[in-house]
């Protein structure tokens, strides 16, 4: 079994993720910008108190025509958030022993997930103790930093961060080569 490996994997993409938004938010003020790459890529810092893209489940619910408080739709997605990385660690820990690189790809997802849980569940807490702004556990808001300018006059262009990069670039990954890992793992239990 190599789960410790790819343990260390999950580590390591948390520990990089988190010393970036930790970084970015004791050294950016909300709403800074900073270039990186002339014309094209910024820092920004901005907190995300939903989910992707900055969606809210009360607009979610909303547009069902079941209402809810913001307090109320922040503590179901970070529940939801939690129960989702539980079931990715226990995927993970199922397909430790593919003989494929899906565990590893698992794990780089799994460590993306859970640097931004960590800001949901922790980051109110943390960072309300020292002023940063109101909050409580379960009440973080996910530190976002990337910023492409395409130039497009204040078209919708999302602001996202090293976990959300993992997170997307592995299920990419996964949707693209998913068949190719499968036949990795047979052929290789054919040989053993």
């Amino acid at each position: 079994m190599k789960l410790p490996k790819y343990f260390g994997v999950t580590l390591l993409v948390v520990l990089v993720d988190q010393v970036s938004k930790y970084l970015v938010k004791i050294n950016m003020y909300p709403g800074e910008e900073k270039v990186l790459v002339k014309n094209f890529l910024k820092l920004r810092f901005e907190e995300n108190n939903g989910f992707a893209f900055g969606l809210e489940f009360t607009d979610l619910f909303a547009r069902l025509n079941i209402h809810m408080t913001p307090e109320t739709g922040k503590l179901i997605l970070t529940f939801f958030s939690i129960f989702a990385v539980f079931a990715l660690g226990v995927l993970l820990f199922r397909f430790s022993d593919h003989r494929s690189p899906m565990p590893l790809i698992l794990a780089i997802i799994f460590g993306g997930a859970l640097g931004n849980i960590i800001d949901r569940t922790f980051y109110g807490w943390i960072f309300s103790a020292i002023n940063f702004y109101e909050g409580g556990i379960f009440h973080g808001r996910v530190v976002d930093m990337i910023f492409f300018d395409l130039g497009n006059n204040g078209s919708f262009v999302p602001i996202f961060n090293l976990a959300d990069m993992a997170i997307s670039a592995g299920i990419l990954i996964i949707l693209i080569f998913q068949g190719r890992f499968t036949r990795m793992h047979e052929q290789a239990l054919v040989k053993s």
